[in-house]
């Protein structure tokens, strides 16, 4: 079993709060902006492995910006949101992956999520095959998603746990055993 740190980044009311509710409780509700952070728990399992994700649900506001480094730093996965009817939410989020791309040089999963597709695509202000090249590009994993309808919610959790279960090499301790291969020479002799 696999435990390992999941942040969820995004502007303010990209969905990432009924992003993380949906996924732990299944549930939709109307909720209050995150202020610094909010913590929850969830095991996905594939095949005969599970992946446990311990979620920080980041606050989006531009006032609390500065802080969501302590809590991606260590992060194993990442997954930035925006909001598809928001031009501002999708710049925000590529600040994001840069951000995140650039803090350090450990091996993370970082999942890009087109929020809010429920919303008819007239509203869409982002158009879905640009950032799909923009996630290509930039090594990312990319999803539409809906909180709201339970769109794809689940199958993100699960993609970015069977990404990191694939990707991840199991250490094996081995005690090495040595042997000596050397011949010993015999003296030609009666002593």
């Amino acid at each position: 079993m696999f435990k390992e740190k999941l942040v969820l980044l995004g502007a303010s009311s990209a969905g990432k709060t009924s992003f993380m509710q949906r996924f732990v409780q299944n549930t939709f509700d109307s909720v209050p902006s995150t202020i610094g952070a909010a913590f929850k728990c969830k095991t996905v399992s594939i095949n005969d492995k599970s992946v446990t994700f311990e979620i920080w649900d980041t606050a989006g506001q531009e006032r609390y910006a500065a802080i969501a480094p302590i809590f991606y730093r260590t992060a194993k996965f990442v997954i930035v949101l925006y909001d598809v009817t928001d031009i501002k939410s999708f710049e925000r989020a590529k600040q994001w992956v840069c951000e995140v791309q650039q803090s350090s040089s450990v091996n993370r999963i970082i999942a890009l999520c087109a929020n809010k597709c429920d919303l008819p695509k007239e509203d869409w202000q982002i158009d879905a095959e640009f950032v799909q090249q923009y996630a290509n590009s930039n090594n990312l994993l990319y999803f539409q998603t809906s909180a709201k309808k339970n769109f794809n919610i689940e199958q993100t959790f699960k993609e970015v746990a069977n990404e990191y279960i694939n990707t991840t090499k199991i250490k094996v301790k081995v005690n090495p055993q040595f042997i000596d291969t050397t011949v010993q020479q015999r003296n030609k002799g009666c002593c």
